[in-house]
């Protein structure tokens, strides 16, 4: 798929000059750290959630992509649905034991918070 640059300008007014260059600013991920070196904090919360449980995996050091897949894996094997946004994965009910294991296994230094 071709690369919709015409996003990035959107709101950038014309110039007459033949020899304006628009110029992008390329965003910088973040460096996933290694799974030895995250420290991750499960947790449980119901708030802004109408009483309903989820679990919350905060403290991942990394990039979106290495997020959304860690969340897949603990969906997964959860078994439940979930999201990975803003740094935290939200996994669907209260799991915060097996999820705190599972994490371990993989090599993450997990801790179980509330």
């Amino acid at each position: 798929m071709a690369e919709q640059d015409w996003k990035k300008r959107l709101g950038v007014v014309y110039s007459t000059n033949p020899d304006f260059n628009y110029q992008t600013e390329e965003v910088q991920q973040e460096e996933t750290l290694p799974a030895e070196k995250q420290k991750l904090i499960v947790k449980i919360d119901r708030r802004h959630r109408a009483g309903k449980q989820v679990t919350l995996i905060e403290g991942f050091v990394g990039n979106s992509d290495d997020l959304s897949a860690l969340a897949k894996i603990l969906k997964t094997r959860c078994g439940v649905g979930g999201t990975a946004k803003d740094g935290e994965i939200t996994i669907q009910g209260d799991h915060r034991d097996k999820v705190v294991a599972l994490l371990c296994e993989m090599g993450y230094k997990a801790k179980r918070g509330n």
